[in-house]
């Protein structure tokens, strides 16, 4: 799908681990490509699971990105004829990317933004809910639930193949050897190791 509003706007694609975020950020990012707009594309430094100039999804696709600490970075790096932003795993930046990405959509620039609007507790993700308020776009992809086959849209983080504490940290970046999709029913995040669902 592909959306157009006079002037900018954001799009948000958003949802748990394995939903297939990156891959629909780069099938828009190819196609605004196509289209001859200039574009240009940020991950953070934090990622980097996978290849270190590029947004990778899980299933293999890629695209060029610029590798930036955070939203100041992006700033400095957009160049002037640049139509088309594309930002992926955005719960890792600071808050002002949420002011940055308002600015650039009153700068007729269309942003894509992708990440998870959930935590592997279930809570909303850094500055994703924030830039989700404000998106005139939202997309939530849900995943298969590793547990029932049911629509997932929760991340639920193991560790030694056990469910990971609430109290963890919540910044732990991994990929299948780490994350499962769950649905809610099977997502768990015990509390000082009593096990209580995602409460």
């Amino acid at each position: 799908m592909y959306y157009r509003y006079d002037g900018g706007w954001i799009e948000i694609i958003c949802g748990s681990m394995f939903s297939g975020k990156t891959e629909e950020l780069i099938r828009r990012l190819v196609r605004a490509e196509i289209a001859k707009q200039k574009v240009q594309v940020f991950k953070p430094a934090l990622d980097n699971r996978y290849k270190a100039n590029k947004v990778s999804s899980h299933r293999g696709s890629d695209f060029e990105a610029i590798v930036v600490q955070d939203s100041e970075e992006i700033a400095a790096l957009i160049e002037e004829d640049t139509t088309v932003i594309g930002i992926d795993e955005v719960q890792f930046f600071d808050w002002k990317i949420a002011e940055l990405c308002d600015r650039l959509a009153h700068e007729d620039r269309r942003v894509i933004l992708a990440g998870l609007d959930l935590d592997f507790r279930g809570e909303p993700f850094g500055p994703l809910p924030l830039l989700m308020a404000g998106a005139e776009v939202v997309d939530k992809l849900q995943a298969i639930c590793m547990t029932c086959g049911a629509p997932a849209s929760r991340t639920q983080r193991l560790i030694n193949g056990r469910p990971a504490n609430y109290e963890d940290p919540v910044i732990m970046v991994g990929a299948s050897e780490v994350y499962e999709a769950r649905c809610r029913q099977h997502h768990e995040v015990p509390r000082n190791g009593n096990l209580s669902g995602n409460k």
